[in-house]
C-alpha cells in the first residue's frame, strides 16, 4: 500500500523527515517497507528558471538561428543562449534550462544541458518549448510567459510540480482500519503521542463536509435493499448538470503518487475518497439505470454479466449485485459493469456509497478471480460509521472539479445501527502478557490516543469501547496487543537467560534420516527445492494414474492455479525445471521431501516422499572435461546411493515397471512392496511444460521405507591379505541385464566375491545380431589368508560355468 507523505500531513500536523515517520510507522505494526521520491514531472524541472529575453539577432553562420542575450534574474552578467526557435524574440520571459540541467524525454531518457558552441557562437543554456519541458505535445516554438513573471523564478514554483515523499507499506490482512490515509494519520497520531510521552493532543484534521447541501430535488433514484444481511448500509446521492473532463493537476498528483493513473474527474474523485478515507465508492451513469430505481439483491445462478474489462461472467446465485429496474450494473463490493459506468457524455450521476458484507464480497471476489481496490477494503471489513460522511466528502469534491447540483436528498439503508464492541481489561493480565508492568496512566493515554474509549475504570482494570472499525480488536488479548505495539515492542526489557527444553518428538528420528539424506544430495551438486502443495486442477488429466475424483479441492481458491492439493509431485519439479531453464539454467540436480494429498472413499490420506529430478549436462562447461549428458545410469546412481546410505541397498529388488509417464521406469521393491519408482519422463508430458530437453525423475516413497531403514553401522578390520581382480568378456543376449550378471555371480560366491563391476560394453560390428559384449571384472579376496592361483581359477570356472547356464554367456 502506498502512502503520500504530503497527502498524510493534511490529516495531522508534523515537522518529522520522512524517514522518522517510516521507523515510528514500522514500530506500530504498519511496516514501511520502502520510502520513495515522487515528481509530478520527471525531474522536477530542476535547474530551470524564467529568464529575460533582453537582445535577439540573427546568426551571422545560420539562416534559422538567433543569437540572444537572457538575464537569469540571479543578479549576475546575461548570459548569451543560441536558439532556432523561429517565436523568439526581446522582451520576453521564456523557461531557460541552465548549464547541468537535465531534461527528460517522452521515453524518461535524460539528456543534460552543456556549455557549447553552435556554429561559431557559444550557447550557455537552452529556452524551452513545452515539449521539451514535458509540459505539453507542442514543439512549433519556445514556451512565452507572462510579462509579470518575475526573473529567476524556478519553473517548479511557477508551473506547480509537486515533489513527495510516498511510503510502501506491508499491511497485514487484519488491519483494514489502515488501508487509508486517514487510518494510517490515527495511527501516527497514536504514536507520536507516545514518542512525545504525554497527553499532548495531536489533533487528526478531517475534510469538513459542512457546505454540503441539498440544490434542488430534481433527480430521485429510488433505492431497494432486498438482502439486508448482504448490505447492511447502502447510501446514495444524485448529482447533476456536472460535466466529465481531465481532473486538475492536484487531484491528479496525488494519485499519480500512490500509483494511480487519472481516467476523468468523476472516477479520480471516487479513487481519491477510496484512497483518503478507505470508503469504496461508485458512480453511476444515472441515465443508465433504468426505471429510475437501484435494486441491491442476488440474482439467478447463470446469469451473463460483462465487467469493466469487458469480460463476459457467469453469475453465482451468491453473487450480491446492484441492478436496475431490469437488469445488473454492478457487482456490489467488487467491480462495475461496463453499461452503467460514467463516461464523456456523462452529466448526472447517482453516487454509491455503502457496507457490504465481508465474506460475501471475498466469496464472490475469489469466485471471478477478481481483486480490486474496492473488494480488497470490503473483504476486510471497513467503517460502517463512515458511508455517509464520505459519500458527501466526494459529492462535494465532485461539485469542485466537474461543477453540477445535488439533486436529491442523501439516501440513507441503515436498519440496524452496527454497535461498537465492549471489552473489559484486567491490569493483572496485561502484566501477565507483556511480562512487566506499565503504569496505569500510560495504559489510558494509549487507549485514547487510539480512539478506545474508557467506559468506567475500577481497580482491577478497565470498561473499553472499541470502535467498530477496528474489527481486529474485539477480545482482551486484541486491546493488550494495541496497547503493546503502541508503547514500543522495544521498550520491553527482557532477560538474558534462555530456557529451552529439549524435544522427545517421535519424529526427531525420521527428521535426523532426512537431514542425513539431504547433506549426501548436497554433497553431489543437489539442490533442496520447496514447491506449493496447491496446484492446478489440469494436471490429473496428464496420467492415467491420478484419478479426478481423487482430487482434494479447495473451497475458497486464491486462483484457478492453485486451487487442488496436488496427487503427484512430479508436476511441481517440472514446474520448477521450466521455470530454469527460461532464466538458460539448463543444467540441474533438484531434490523436494513433500506431500501428496488424496480424497479415497476411506478418507483423506496424506504421504510424504522425497523426489529426485535431473537434466541436462553432469558437470559445469570446463576445460578440462568434455561435456557430457546425465543419463539412466547416472541417475539410478544417485538413487542407490542413498539407498546404501539408509541400509536399504542389500534389501531391494527390481520389478517388472510400466507407467505412462516413464519411457524408460523402474521400480524397486522391499519384498512386494514398492517403494520407489525412478525413470525418463515422455515427451508429451514434458511438452505441456514446454520443456525440449531430457528429464529424469524418481519418486521414494519416503513414508514406506522408513521401516526398512536400518541405522546400525557395522565396523570390520581393514583386510590383512591381498584382494585379487579378474576379468571376462562375456558375449550375452541384448536383453540379458547387467543385474542378472550380477545377481548370478553373488549367487555362486557369496563368502570370497567381494566386487562386481561392468567396465565396458559392446554392440555392433562383429557381433552376431541380438547380442552383445559385457567386461566385466571381478574382485576376489579372503579376510583370513592370501589366495593361491588354484583356489582363484576355481571360483572363477564356477562363475564361468554358472553364467554360461543360467544367461548362456560364452567367453569371447
Amino acid at each position: 500500500m502506498r502512502i503520500s507523505y504530503n497527502w498524510l500531513k493534511q490529516f495531522i500536523k508534523t515537522d518529522l523527515q520522512a524517514e522518522e515517520v517510516s521507523e515510528i510507522l514500522t514500530d506500530l505494526g504498519l511496516e514501511v517497507e520502502g520510502l520513495d521520491n515522487f515528481e509530478s514531472l520527471k525531474g522536477g524541472l530542476q535547474g530551470v528558471v524564467v529568464g529575460h529575453v533582453l537582445t535577439c539577432e540573427q546568426h551571422s553562420n545560420a539562416d534559422r538561428l538567433k543569437v540572444t542575450t537572457v538575464d537569469l534574474g540571479n543578479g549576475e552578467k546575461p548570459v548569451q543562449i543560441v536558439c532556432g526557435a523561429p517565436n523568439v524574440a526581446a522582451g520576453q520571459k521564456v523557461p531557460v534550462a541552465t548549464i547541468g540541467t537535465k531534461l527528460y524525454d517522452k521515453e524518461g531518457n535524460a539528456f543534460e544541458i552543456k556549455k557549447g558552441k553552435i556554429r561559431g557562437e557559444e550557447s550557455h543554456g537552452m529556452i524551452c518549448a513545452e515539449d521539451e519541458l514535458g509540459l505539453g505535445e507542442s514543439h512549433d516554438g519556445i514556451m512565452i510567459l507572462a510579462d509579470d513573471v518575475v526573473p529567476g523564478t524556478s519553473a517548479a514554483e511557477l508551473f506547480e510540480i509537486e515533489t513527495d515523499e510516498v511510503f510502501e507499506i506491508g499491511l497485514t490482512p487484519n488491519r483494514a482500519d489502515a488501508m487509508s490515509h486517514f487510518g494510517v494519520a490515527r495511527d501516527l497520531r497514536a504514536g507520536l503521542v507516545q514518542k512525545e510521552n504525554s497527553s499532548t493532543n495531536f489533533g487528526i484534521i478531517t475534510p469538513s463536509v459542512s457546505n454540503f447541501r441539498v440544490d434542488k430535488r430534481t433527480l430521485k433514484i429510488d433505492v431497494a435493499v432486498e438482502n439486508e444481511e448482504l448490505a447492511p448500509r447502502y447510501c446514495g446521492v444524485t448529482i447533476s448538470d456536472l460535466t466529465v473532463k481531465p481532473s486538475p493537476n492536484w487531484l491528479q498528483n496525488r494519485l499519480k503518487a500512490i500509483g494511480l493513473a487519472p481516467k476523468n474527474n468523476i472516477v479520480d474523485v471516487t479513487n481519491y475518497v477510496l484512497h483518503e478515507l478507505g470508503q469504496p465508492l461508485h458512480a453511476f451513469d444515472a441515465a443508465k439505470i433504468k426505471g429510475n430505481k437501484v435494486v441491491i439483491k442476488t440474482v439467478e445462478a447463470g446469469t451473463k454479466f460483462t465487467t469493466l474489462d469487458e469480460v463476459e461472467r457467469t453469475l453465482d446465485a451468491e453473487d450480491l449485485m446492484i441492478c436496475n429496474a431490469d437488469e445488473p450494473m454492478c457487482i456490489a463490493g467488487v467491480f462495475g459493469g461496463i453499461n452503467s459506468g460514467v463516461t464523456e457524455n456523462t452529466t448526472s450521476i447517482f453516487l454509491e456509497s455503502a457496507y457490504f458484507n465481508p465474506v460475501a464480497v471475498r466469496k464472490t471476489a475469489k469466485r471471478h478471480g477478481l481483486n480490486t481496490d474496492a473488494s480488497f477494503r470490503f473483504e476486510r471489513g471497513i467503517d460502517p460509521n463512515m458511508t455517509e460522511y464520505a459519500l458527501k466528502r466526494a459529492a462535494l469534491l465532485i461539485q469542485e472539479v466537474a461543477g453540477g447540483e445535488i439533486t436529491s436528498d442523501v439516501l440513507d439503508y441503515y436498519p440496524r445501527k452496527m454497535e461498537d464492541f465492549q471489552v473489559f481489561l484486567t491490569f493483572e493480565k496485561i502484566k501477565n502478557m507483556i511480562g512487566e508492568e506499565i503504569p496505569k496512566e500510560v495504559i489510558k493515554r494509549i487507549l485514547v490516543s487510539l480512539d478506545i474509549r474508557v467506559n468506567n475504570v475500577t481497580e482491577a482494570g478497565l470498561g473499553l469501547v472499541i470502535p467498530s472499525y477496528r474489527v481486529d480488536v474485539q477480545r482482551e488479548i486484541d486491546v493488550i496487543e494495541e496497547i503493546l505495539r503502541v508503547y514500543g515492542y522495544n521498550n520491553i526489557k527482557f532477560s538474558q537467560k534462555l530456557n529451552a527444553t529439549i524435544s522427545n518428538s517421535s519424529r526427531t528420528e525420521e527428521y535426523k534420516i532426512q537431514n542425513i539424506v539431504s547433506n549426501q544430495l548436497c554433497s553431489i551438486g543437489f539442490n533442496e527445492m520447496m514447491a506449493n502443495s496447491l496446484t492446478k486442477p489440469e494436471y490429473v488429466s496428464l496420467s492415467e494414474n491420478l484419478k479426478e475424483e481423487f482430487t482434494v479441492n479447495m473451497l475458497n481458491p486464491l486462483s484457478n492455479d492453485l486451487s487442488v492439493m496436488r496427487q503427484s509431485m512430479l508436476f511441481s519439479a517440472l514446474e520448477a525445471v521450466s521455470f530454469n531453464i527460461n532464466r538458460r539454467k539448463t543444467d540441474l540436480k533438484l531434490f523436494e521431501f513433500g506431500k501428496t494429498y488424496h480424497k479415497l472413499p476411506s478418507g483423506f490420506d496424506e504421504n510424504k516422499h522425497l523426489t529426485l529430478t535431473v537434466t541436462g549436462n553432469r558437470s559445469d562447461e570446463s576445460w578440462t572435461n568434455n561435456q557430457q549428458k546425465s543419463d539412466f545410469f547416472l541417475f539410478k546412481g544417485y538413487v542407490m546411493n542413498i539407498l546404501s546410505r539408509i541400509g536399504l541397498d542389500a534389501k531391494v529388488i527390481t520389478l517388472p515397471f510400466e507407467d505412462d509417464i516413464y519411457n524408460e521406469g523402474l521400480a524397486l521393491a522391499v519384498g512386494k512392496e514398492i517403494i520407489l519408482e525412478m525413470g525418463t519422463i515422455k515427451k508429451p508430458i514434458l511438452k505441456h511444460f514446454d520443456i525440449k530437453q531430457e528429464v529424469l525423475f524418481a519418486d521414494i516413497y519416503w513414508d514406506k521405507i522408513q521401516k526398512y531403514i536400518s541405522n546400525k553401522i557395522k565396523f570390520t578390520d581393514i583386510p590383512k591379505y591381498p584382494e585379487v581382480r579378474r576379468d571376462l568378456a562375456l558375449l550375452l543376449d541384448s536383453k540379458v541385464a547387467f543385474e542378472d550378471v550380477f545377481k548370478t555371480a553373488k549367487k555362486t560366491e557369496k563368502k570370497l566375491l567381494k566386487d562386481i563391476n561392468l567396465f565396458d560394453v559392446y554392440e555392433g560390428k562383429n557381433l552376431p545380431e541380438g547380442k552383445k559384449s559385457y567386461a566385466v571384472s571381478f574382485t576376489i579376496q579372503d579376510e583370513n589368508k592370501t589366495l593361491n592361483d588354484k583356489e582363484i581359477e576355481k571360483i572363477m570356472s564356477k562363475l564361468q560355468t554358472n553364467l554360461e547356464k543360467e544367461l548362456g554367456a560364452v567367453l569371447r
